[in-house]
Formats: C-alpha cells, sequence, structure tokens
C-alpha cells in the first residue's frame, strides 16, 4: 500500500534526508586514490551517529556495513572492505539515514583522479537521466512515465537499465510500494499523487543490461564486467514541482 505522508510526516522526512544528503557528500569529499572504502563506510557511520540517525543499511536484511560502495563493474550493494580507490575508478556509493522515525536515501557515482572518457559520460547520462525521470513526477502521471524517460535517455547514448533493481517508495520504512523501474512503456503503473515520497535511482550499464550477484550474497556485478553508474534522490511529490529532498545545503 502506498503511503501519503502528512505535513507532518514530511517535514521529519526533510530532516532525515538532509542527513543521508549530507552523508553522500562527504562520502564524495573522500573519494580519493589511496583511500580504503571502509575507512568511508566509517566515516559516515560516524557523521549519521553524530547527527542522531542511524545507518539505514546497517544490518538490514543482514547487510554488514553501513554504506554501499560499488566500484567500476560493481552496480550496486558492494560492500566495504579493504579495497583501496586507484586511479581511474568510478565509485558509487548509496547511503541512507534513519531519523525520528524516517528514512533517506540518495546515492551517486564519483571518479577518482581522472578517468576515461566513456565512463565520464556514464556518470553524466545516468545523472541527467534521473533528472529526465523527474521531469514527470508530478501529480496526474503515473510511475512507469518516470521509467519510460529514463530508459529512453540512458539508451539514447548506447548505455543500458538495470532491470532486476529498482526505485521504490520510502518512508517509516527504507522500501515502500511503488517500486519503480528504470524502463517501461509509459502510462502504467500507479498514478503519482501530493505527499508521495519514492526514492528515483537510475542504475546504468555502459555495456550489456544482464547482472549478476557476487558468492558474498550481495555485490551486483555486471555480467560483462563493463562499469555501471548508480544517481538516486528521495523526491516529494507536490501540487506543483516535485522536490528533492536529498539536497546538500552545505555545512551547518
Amino acid at each position: 500500500m502506498i503511503q501519503v505522508k502528512s505535513e507532518r510526516e514530511i517535514e521529519l522526512m526533510r530532516r532525515a534526508c538532509a542527513v543521508t544528503a549530507a552523508s553522500r557528500a562527504l562520502a564524495g569529499e573522500m573519494i580519493a586514490q589511496g583511500m580504503l572504502t571502509e575507512e568511508i563506510d566509517r566515516a559516515v557511520h560516524d557523521f549519521m551517529r553524530q547527527h542522531g540517525a542511524v545507518p539505514s543499511f546497517l544490518n538490514y536484511n543482514g547487510y554488514p556495513k553501513s554504506v554501499c560502495i560499488s566500484v567500476n563493474e560493481e552496480v550496486i550493494h558492494g560492500i566495504p572492505g579493504k579495497r583501496k580507490l586507484k586511479e581511474g575508478d568510478i565509485v558509487s556509493v548509496d547511503v541512507g539515514a534513519f531519523l525520528n522515525g524516517f528514512h533517506g536515501d540518495c546515492a551517486d557515482t564519483f571518479a577518482v583522479g581522472r578517468i576515461d572518457e566513456n565512463a565520464k559520460k556514464l556518470i553524466e547520462v545516468t545523472r541527467q537521466s534521473f533528472f529526465e525521470g523527474i521531469k514527470f513526477a508530478r501529480p496526474g502521471y503515473r510511475v512507469s512515465d518516470i521509467s519510460h524517460a529514463i530508459q529512453a535517455y540512458a539508451e539514447s547514448f548506447g548505455f543500458s537499465v538495470v532491470r532486476e533493481y529498482v526505485g521504490h517508495g520510502v518512508g517509516a520504512r527504507l522500501h515502500e510500494d511503488p517500486e519503480i523501474p528504470n524502463y517501461g512503456e509509459p502510462g502504467h503503473g500507479p498514478r503519482l499523487i501530493p505527499g508521495m515520497t519514492i526514492a528515483i535511482e537510475p542504475m546504468i550499464n555502459m555495456g550489456r543490461p544482464q547482472i549478476r550477484v557476487l558468492n558474498d550474497g550481495w555485490t551486483v556485478v555486471t555480467a560483462d564486467a563493463r562499469p555501471s553508474a548508480h544517481y538516486e534522490n528521495t523526491v516529494l511529490i507536490t501540487r506543483d514541482e516535485p522536490e528533492i529532498l536529498t539536497v546538500f545545503h552545505g555545512a551547518g
């Protein structure tokens, strides 16, 4: 069942999403050659706790860390550890914070130093595909109108869309109805109404769309071992323009 939020609940969502967005920004600042992915995870965990929040992902269905950090061909759910980032890597960071009974959820893909032009284009297109999708995050449109816009934009550049994992509603639970695929024909799925809060998250591959899960049970990689990028924000459906809740407003 889709949860439509009250004004009070939306305000609590804004607070959770502010911590989430700041956590993503912190992780992005730490992306550098020689950095261990577990160092980023630890820093984000400590930051969230200092701001009164709990990492949404920690122990979620058994996930062992606070952040998902996915490098190069890793699509999502990469587990932070002893991996040392190197020049030319692209790093997807997915974070969620739980505060005052509500979750925020967001992700971005960052470059380690200089990356090749194809990887740079992949990151740019993945990010812009989110903004193409959010054009339809308005009352009266249906969920698949967002999905179709994301797919059409990404595929117009020769990239492919991951189909097994999707965006979702977000609120008191990290994953709520409705599911929001990044592909499909327009005009299908639930109608969007004010008060819905959804996580729109394109996962775009440089090569083929097929994926597989590694033996750790979590890390999703591209089947052809080519790079993948991820971009996500928590979005509020309003009576007019959609509001991106996971916007970083700077220190303070």
